[in-house]
């Protein structure tokens, strides 16, 4: 498994695969490649389909710039990653080069005969039941692990992430007005600070604050801002929220939310290196339920639980996201994404409760579940595997055809009545 710096990646949203990938492939060809005339970009599979309302476009023109750059959308010929791109390279003296590149999930990304995100493994373990075994034979915690094969400095890069995760929540927070795009959804967050009574009971304000954290970096990251990808932009809003959330009602120091970060990352990577982090290769199963996963092993942690309650906790978040479809409406993460980050909040909470009862009875390994997992995402539909094709996006589709139809006809009939009252008044 590689370093978490690889899985904890700070970019601007709306997504990690569909956005800071494509304009990390923008980057290294525009660096590499000197006496740039023009650049052609063509999209395929799940870019084409939900490009621009991942804002794909827009990334990778801005990252080109000042070079003229023209970007198309491909939705019909057929490629073998979902995640495929063309980059035809136009020189001054007229010659011309063509890349194929991949956005591979979480940001990473490979340009064939150029780059590939492929640095050597620092964690030799391949699953949950190796890194068990060793933290068994070597008597050591999660947390030494990573410190383990990181080395010291990686509690200062986990610091800095969670502290880009707590900006993007005061800064969601904050906002106010419309999440940019057409579907012209109105940031929700900061009315959530806001009791809807006044006898509110405890375990509704605590809803009612994760749910205001999981919208504030949901909304910051569908409007394009600086997030964490926790493990993907589409999901980011999990982690940051349980985090903060137990941070203020239990008051653990920052250490202790730095090492619960290490920890989350160790399930997240675990996920990436045997499933998929990918909504486009495995549904929202593979975002949001790694993210939830990853929220339920931070707070089992962060409660003292046992390295068999941690695994339950992770299993049973995952396990209860199972078959979860990546449809956004439009192609943009905002319905139905930014609801389901706080849904997952929630139930990493819940996980944890389960945990600390249940994990006696545990039948099912993480190892299993994450294979469970990228089985059922290899089963989906392409058209629930976030193309926009399916699901809700295509069920809210038809929906507003059928209303703009029902006004038209609406107003046609109000025509006609006028007519026929013009004619009679005659």
């Amino acid at each position: 498994m590689k370093s978490l710096r690889n899985l904890y990646r700070i970019g601007h949203g709306p997504s990690s695969s569909h956005t800071i990938g494509p304009q990390r492939i923008a980057k290294f060809l525009k660096e590499k490649y000197q006496n740039l005339k023009s650049v052609g970009v063509v999209l395929y599979g799940s870019l084409a389909f939900t490009g621009r309302g991942h804002l794909t476009d827009k990334a990778i023109i801005e990252e080109f710039s000042p070079i003229p750059c023209v970007v198309l959308f491909d939705i019909h010929t057929k490629v073998d990653f979902p995640n495929t791109m063309d980059i035809s390279l136009t020189f001054n003296d007229g010659s011309v080069i063509t890349k194929r590149a991949y956005s591979l999930g979480g940001g990473a990304i490979s340009i064939e005969g150029d780059y590939e995100d492929n640095e050597d493994d620092i964690y030799p373990q391949k699953d949950f039941a190796e890194i068990r075994r060793y933290l068994k034979f070597r008597k050591m915690s999660l947390e030494q692990y990573v410190e383990h094969y990181e080395g010291k400095q990686i509690w200062d890069y986990l610091r800095e992430v969670y502290h880009v995760m707590l900006d993007s929540i005061d800064r969601g927070l904050n906002a106010e007005g419309l999440i940019p795009g057409k579907l012209k959804v109105p940031r929700r967050a900061k009315s959530f600070l806001t009791p809807s009574h006044l006898n509110e009971s405890s375990s509704s304000r605590s809803y009612r604050l994760l749910s205001a954290y999981a919208f504030a970096t949901s909304e910051e990251n569908a409007s394009g801002g600086l997030v964490v990808t926790a493990p993907t932009c589409g999901s980011a809003g999990v982690l940051p929220s349980v985090l903060k959330y137990n941070q203020g009602r239990y008051n653990y120091t920052e250490d202790q939310i730095i090492k619960a970060l290490a920890v989350a990352g160790v399930i997240g990577n675990v996920v990436k290196m045997n499933g998929s982090i990918s909504g486009a290769e495995a549904g929202c199963q593979a975002e949001i339920g790694t993210a939830c996963s990853m929220a339920a092993a931070a707070i089992t942690y962060l409660k003292g639980f046992s390295l068999d309650q941690i695994e339950y906790a992770a299993e049973a978040a995952m396990e209860h996201s199972l078959g979860l479809t990546c449809d956004p409406v439009g192609g943009y993460v905002q319905i139905p994404c930014i609801e389901r980050n706080a849904v997952a909040a929630v139930k990493a909470i819940s996980a944890c409760y389960l945990a600390e009862y249940a994990s006696s009875t545990h039948r099912v390994s993480f190892d299993m579940i994450v294979q469970t997992m990228i089985d059922t995402g290899r089963d989906l539909k392409k058209a629930y595997r976030e193309t926009s094709k399916g699901g809700l996006a295509a069920d809210y589709d038809k929906a507003i055809r059928n209303l703009k139809k029902q006004k038209m006809q609406a107003i046609k009939a109000s025509r006609v009545k006028k007519a026929q009252n013009r004619k009679r008044a005659k």
